[in-house]
């Protein structure tokens, strides 16, 4: 028996991994690989949470795969949420041990609410992004995690979890749960390169993501194009956010000398912007070009990772398959004989 630690952690397939999501999560995932037991999802049924195209949906879904293995994910670590329908029964199961109020306090609803009606104020808002993290529970406590690497903002969530585990295990007087812990990693706060105020995000439109499969073209357009200063006043000393976030994302590719050397421009006021532009395209660059390499490796064998993951899906099953047997005798429920 592995005396190895339990991680678990999902993403939403929701299109093209920026530099944001490489760097914030999927480089710890690849990481944490090595010392732990990884479980990791593509967790489509939370993307159904938003307006979305079920065409677009299952092509993202498969499109979130192989940008996963070509960033390093190890295929037998990898499950597609769907292909495991557990994963919904338990969130059922779950959610009657989950209070209205712990539900209205959770602040990504709002925030996600806040961004569907910013466009069209009587859009619909689904039940499902209000009740979606009880789902998030049960993605987590169906494979018995001990860890969940996360970031600072995703905390809220993850102690939800935890709250949950606890009732359950008091209402059913057994420490079945355990209680999962976050492992939270210092990781670089990627911004937009055309408005350093704001986080890289997809949702703000094209030129504010860094797509790490893009074009190498495109990735250095990005980068020569980046706002330096946002014209608003400055603090003496302090060093304005595009800059900054140009500094993070060279320091992040791993061009350490240049970083040094750069900075030392900086504190001496003899940096010049298309030199630290210049050194930031190379390292990105550098650092994605074998990863959109074996993406177009991995899709060009897409028939047979497509059968690899479902087959790994199916093995990540049985765990949740028992996992569910036991909940359900706990609970007081009958299930089908398996």
């Amino acid at each position: 028996m592995s005396d190895k630690k339990n991680v678990l952690s999902c993403t939403q397939p929701t299109g093209d991994l920026h530099l944001g999501n490489y760097l914030g999560a999927v480089k710890n995932w690849v990481q944490l690989q090595e010392n732990y037991n990884c479980t990791y999802g593509v967790v489509n049924y939370h993307t159904m949470t938003m307006p979305y195209q079920a065409k677009k949906l299952r092509e993202n879904t498969w499109k979130m795969v192989f940008q996963l293995l070509a960033c390093g994910i190890d295929a037998d670590n990898l499950f597609i949420q769907s292909l495991i329908p557990e994963h919904t029964e338990l969130c059922w199961i779950l959610g009657n041990l989950t209070s209205y109020g712990e539900l209205t306090r959770m602040t990504q609803f709002k925030d996600k609410s806040n961004q569907v009606q910013t466009t069209d104020k009587d859009a619909f808002i689904s039940g499902g992004l209000f009740y979606y993290p009880v789902l998030q529970a049960a993605d987590i406590l169906i494979y018995k995690a001990d860890y969940v690497p996360i970031g600072k903002d995703q905390v809220q969530h993850l102690e939800l979890s935890r709250n949950i585990a606890q009732r359950f295990n008091h209402q059913f007087g057994k420490e079945y749960f355990a209680h999962p812990e976050p492992l939270l990693t210092e990781v670089p706060k990627v911004k937009s390169l055309a408005d350093p105020n704001r986080k890289m995000s997809k949702s703000l439109g094209e030129k504010h993501y860094v797509n790490i499969f893009g074009e190498e073209a495109r990735i250095r357009k990005q980068v020569k194009s980046a706002v330096t200063d946002t014209g608003g006043e400055s603090t003496p000393g302090q060093m304005s956010p595009g800059v900054e976030n140009l500094f993070i994302l060279l320091k992040a590719s791993g061009r350490m000398e240049a970083h040094a050397s750069l900075l030392e421009d900086y504190d001496q006021g003899a940096l010049k912007y298309a030199d630290l532009k210049a050194e930031v395209a190379e390292g990105l660059v550098a650092m994605c070009t074998p990863m959109r390499e074996r993406y177009q490796e991995v899709y060009a064998n897409r028939k047979d990772v497509k059968n690899q993951i479902k087959a790994s899906s199916a093995r990540i099953r049985e765990t949740a398959r028992e996992t569910l047997r036991e909940v359900r005798e706990l609970a007081g429920l009958m299930g089908p004989k398996i």
